[in-house]
């Protein structure tokens, strides 16, 4: 939080939205002298035991003097926060600066009493929790580290409020009262204890959303046709489970029922409860809507209608009004411009979306912030992928349109805990919070694989309706951070659904090893070299011929898999010529039962236009709706039936805007040849119970690059079983390093450090820089040799040419007063005088290879530290690895070694290995420096030459600024409009 100038200026910074236990939104801010109604309305609904537990005595109402003394604060050392739903109080805290014996104190004193009052009506719903992560944050930008409390030992709920925040504590009992003490200063406790409460929340807050007991469609038109009307019939259609409401103004007093769905002309109308409304109406009909939906108690809303942000300045303002408006009355919006939801469940089967086909139910989640990408991952699964044998149908998906409120971030805590996904898909345009984002994304993939395509990844700025917070980072290091925190990153749509359908139903592989087998050669060479590319580990492909029957394709999948040496199995397969949909079939089952004895390793199949095959594979876990027996397409005897894969680009919409009043886009499109989409045959009608259902691809690149995906991920859980430490430096001045910082800040507020406070301050954390000391003439050159030692090295720091060896601008290995003489006159008559190339003359360092270790604090990413090997080569490729600080010594050992150029370091063509564990200890140190002070907002060590023994650091730099606000470490807030 930001300090406000002004002790008695209303802090409208600490006003924020919090999303309660139950999932829920509360406002909180501070109270103020136009509060007295409020609060006095507010403690008449406190029962007469709440009342007695925050006094310690019968307290029936409250005085005049009361009502002024707990409305009137000077936010400093008296404070009062309030959480408030529909303008109205549902709970207070204040605190009171005290002094020694409790007495009320001004700063410098650091304690303060705290006390809590919650209307009877919300306890249990975690308002206590969130209000104290706020006022713990208030109080320590006021100066005060620890709280007091006094509570009856019969309020066990308080009590718990207090032991169970995570917070370092003393408690004691005299007079009849316990009296708690704790400091203020976040804990890995505390912190642990707040994201577990925030994934609960939010959670539940997404849960509320998929899973409401009753829907009202507000928005229904009368005749057939529009956006309402669809939605209404395809929750109807999908068998919604719970109670349906159509709600139209325009209905007639005299209509009860639309297509068989009670009608109602408000949702004021609905006798009950209504958890989900569906939002079609135009928008400046919106607000209208979203009072009554409040003020009757709707929990969430899925707003369809466009002309929000996605239509301008104007737009922009309307969406922020709509999330401030229904934060208000506690309700969370998905939307605006939203595609819609889906829910599979049997217990829910909801269809909120313009979808008019349910998909399969299956373990796949999937998040689209895009309409139109949503319907072409639907359609993809619904067609098993656009080619792709669809292993498993979808558990949860999610359209989030202009992402005013509900986020990914939001659907991964779903998620997180969600019996019914397996794997999570995810198609972002944008990510509003990448510091929790990637939290999260590591928390989940610890337990899940998640997969995630991002677009707009070369725009430069956000999609239109999105409103996200800069980064300086380029897409590539965002990308190398989130594949850090264990996400799947692709970059097509195809990837995308490839990846997820064999995560969905096939084993993690337990190495890189694969074994080839099939009945073509060619197809088997095609597979090897594409694993060789992917950086697998392929056997030499085991050639069946086209005349090996089903019995033969069981026995070499059963000697694969039994195979000690083999991680993984891909099949090859062409077509018999005449053999049909019945041969089909009969490979299926003979790969599924071969498959089934050796069930802990991932078996993928390489097809070739076997339509068939693809069908009994997938069996019935097909995406695509099961075919009755009067209705299936029948094969006739010798033709299979062709799956006619999508071409990549056919489904690609991207940029394609989804307008609500556009007809609904069908989840089933037609391949380009106008042929119908084969559904399953009756054969391939059932799969064994629990068996691993294997998934075909049409081409070998794809099924590897799938498999690819996955041995890197495995490889990823099996890192982050054990993560390492960040290691402690008995040489480490961290509390020098502070005063340091603090002084050149006071000097001013952004500013890079000069040489020697540069080196001053690298050696407080024992990183040595070599002395370059300048040389504007000759003779001053001749000096600092003398001073140095020779040989040395004469260098021009002019910034066109520092760190450019390539344009001539180093002289190297200068063993005396002649050569440096000689030297110096070659670079000025090269380059001009002196004063234009800046000269500076430094001690050789051992030979080794040149690097560059760089470090800089992203406003929304966070702290990031970087390594690659110091060129113009190294520039040009982009080959620098990345990690998020604090960095560990595992980290710090796979970060030298990602880069495409780490053999350089490691003996290539029988160069000498360098000292990796001193450059390792390098980066452990300027990522420790970073992360215990963030003022350090960038630093770069260029060139440090790595020799066999040891490192030299001969150059650095350090910029020094006031950090960014870090919104992960304060308490639970959603983002603000």
């Amino acid at each position: 939080m930001q300090t406000s100038p002004d002790r008695h200026e209303y802090p409208a910074h600490w006003e924020a939205d919090v999303v309660l236990r139950d999932g829920g939104t509360a406002r909180v801010r501070p109270i103020t002298v136009d509060d007295a109604e409020r609060l006095v309305s507010f403690y008449e609904q406190v029962s007469d035991e709440s009342k007695y537990y925050r006094f310690f005595a019968p307290y029936p109402r409250l005085s005049a003097k009361d009502v002024h003394r707990f409305t009137h604060h000077d936010f400093v050392d008296r404070v009062g926060l309030a959480a408030t739903i529909g303008g109205e109080f549902i709970a207070t805290v204040r605190y009171d600066r005290i002094g020694a014996g409790g007495a009320p104190a001004s700063a410098p004193a650091d304690e303060a009493e705290v006390a809590f009052l919650v209307q009877d009506a919300h306890q249990g719903r975690g308002v206590a929790s969130a209000l104290l992560e706020h006022i713990a944050a208030v109080a320590r930008e006021r100066g005060i580290r620890r709280f007091a409390a006094e509570v009856l030992p019969a309020n066990t709920k308080m009590i718990k409020v207090f032991m169970d925040a995570g917070y370092t504590q003393k408690r004691s009992f005299e007079d009849g009262v316990v009296r708690l003490e704790f400091g203020l200063e976040p804990t890995d406790r505390s912190l642990a204890v707040q994201y577990a409460r925030e994934q609960r929340a939010e959670g539940r807050s997404v849960q509320r959303l998929l899973q409401p007991g009753s829907v009202a469609v507000i928005g229904t038109g009368r005749t057939p046709g529009g956006v309402g009307r669809s939605i209404l019939g395809n929750i109807r259609d999908a068998g919604y489970t719970g109670r349906l409401h159509a709600v139209n103004k325009a209905f007639p007093d005299d209509l009860e029922e639309l297509d068989g769905v009670p009608a109602r002309r408000s949702v004021r109308d609905i006798d009950g409860p209504v958890d989900l409304a569906v939002v079609t109406v135009p928008a400046e009909h919106v607000p209208e809507v979203v009072a009554e939906c409040g003020e009757h108690g709707v929990q969430g809303l899925v707003v369809i209608s466009a002309g929000y942000a996605d239509s301008g300045p104007e737009g922009r303002e309307r969406q922020r009004a709509l999330v401030r408006q229904a934060r208000t009355y506690g309700m969370r919006i998905i939307g605006p411009n939203a595609f819609g939801i889906i829910n599979t469940s049997a217990e829910v089967r909801l269809n909120a979306s313009l979808a008019p086909e349910m998909p399969r139910p299956g373990r796949i989640g999937l998040f689209a912030q895009s309409g139109a990408i949503g319907i072409a991952l639907l359609s993809r699964l619904h067609r098993r992928g656009g080619g792709v044998t669809g292993v498993t149908g979808v558990s949860t998906f999610v359209s989030s349109g202009n992402r005013a409120d509900v986020s990914g971030n939001d659907v991964l805590q779903y998620w997180y805990e969600d019996p019914e996904t397996d794997v999570a898909l995810m198609y972002l345009e944008s990510i509003g919070n990448p510091r929790k984002f990637t939290r999260l994304a590591r928390r989940t993939a610890a337990v899940k694989p998640l997969v995630v395509v991002q677009g707009a990844r070369h725009g430069g700025v956000a999609p239109q309706g999105h409103a996200v917070r800069a980064t300086r980072l380029p897409h590539a290091t965002v990308s190398a951070l989130l594949r850090q925190a264990g996400v799947i990153r692709v970059d097509t749509i195809t990837d995308l659904v490839d990846a997820g359908l064999l995560l969905a139903r096939q084993p993690l592989p337990a190495g890189p090893r694969v074994a080839i087998l099939g009945n073509s050669e060619s197809l088997g060479l095609l597979t090897y070299d594409a694993c060789l590319s992917e950086g697998l580990r392929p056997h030499p492909p085991l050639d069946l011929t086209t005349a090996a029957s089903a019995q033969d394709f069981h026995a070499a999948l059963s000697r694969a898999l039994a195979d000690d040496t083999c991680d993984a199995v891909v099949v090859t397969a062409i077509p018999w010529v005449g053999e049909g949909a019945a041969g089909d079939a009969a490979l299926a089952e003979a790969l599924r039962s071969a498959a089934a004895t050796k069930p802990g390793k991932p078996v993928l199949v390489v097809h070739v236009e076997l339509g068939g095959l693809a069908q009994a594979l997938s069996a019935a876990a097909s995406t695509a709706p099961q075919a009755s027996a009067s209705t299936a397409p029948q094969a006739s005897a010798g033709t299979p039936l062709q799956a006619s894969p999508l071409p990549p680009d056919a489904s690609s919409v991207e940029g394609t805007p989804v307008s609500p009043d556009a007809a609904p886009a069908q989840a089933s499109p037609v391949p380009p040849d106008g042929a119908p989409v084969p559904e399953p045959s009756a054969e391939a009608a059932e799969a064994p119970e629990g068996a691993h259902l294997i998934p075909a691809y049409p081409a070998a690149e794809r099924a590897v690059r799938a498999l690819a995906q996955a041995v890197a991920y495995a490889q990823w859980r099996r890192d982050a079983a054990d993560p390492g430490k960040v290691p402690e430096y008995d040489d480490i001045d961290e509390k020098g390093a502070a005063e340091l910082i603090g002084g050149h800040l006071a000097r001013g507020q952004g500013l890079t450090l000069g040489a020697d406070a540069t080196c001053d301050l690298l050696g407080r954390y024992g990183i040595h820089v070599h002395r370059a000391l300048p040389a504007p003439t000759p003779d001053d050159a001749v000096t600092a040799a003398g001073a140095l030692g020779y040989p040395v090295a004469l260098k021009a720091t002019a910034p066109h040419l520092r760190h450019r060896a390539d344009l001539g601008g180093v002289r190297l290995d200068l063993a005396n007063e002649e050569q440096l003489r000689r030297a110096y006159a070659e670079l000025t008559d090269l380059f001009g005088a002196p004063e234009e190339l800046r000269p500076v003359v430094q001690g050789m360092a051992p030979r080794g290879v040149d690097t560059v270790v760089r470090a800089v604090i992203d406003p929304a990413a966070g702290a990031v530290l970087s390594f690659g090997l110091a060129g113009a080569a190294t520039q040009l490729l982009g080959d620098v690895a990345h990690r998020l600080i604090p960095v560990t010594d595992r980290e710090a050992t796979s970060l030298i070694r990602s880069i495409r150029t780490a053999p350089l370091l490691f003996g290539w063509r029988g160069s000498a290995p360098v000292d990796a564990y001193a450059l390792e200890k390098l980066l452990l140190r300027v990522s420790r420096l970073v992360d215990d002070h963030p003022e350090v907002v960038a630093v770069t060590l260029e060139p440090v030459v790595v020799a066999p023994r040891g490192l030299s650091v001969l150059g650095a730099s350090v910029r020094l600024a006031p950090p960014p606000a870090r919104d992960d470490l304060g308490p639970r807030t959603l983002p603000a409009y």
